[in-house]
């Protein structure tokens, strides 16, 4: 599974990731977890990879979607 990452740097704003990479920096958050979806659910209609998004949270790492079959994802009804 590929996993998408947000990363909160010292300044405050936040970075997307993949395996360990910036792929995106200087976001707040409400932009980053959307550009981070969008990347997510493109990789994987076009690749039909598995992919997870998520970011850490103050006891363990918070999902924000996973995408894994055709049509079986939660990030609809994260963002609900």
């Amino acid at each position: 599974m590929v996993t998408i990452s947000l990363k909160q740097s010292a300044a405050g704003d936040w970075q997307v990731c993949r395996c360990r990479i910036t792929l995106f920096s200087d976001l707040q958050l409400g932009p980053a977890i959307k550009l981070a979806r969008e990347m997510a659910r493109d990789e994987h209609q076009r690749l039909r990879r598995q992919v997870c998004v998520e970011m850490p949270g103050t006891v363990s790492t918070i999902v924000l979607a996973r995408y894994v079959d055709d049509d079986v994802r939660m990030d609809d009804a994260m963002a609900a």
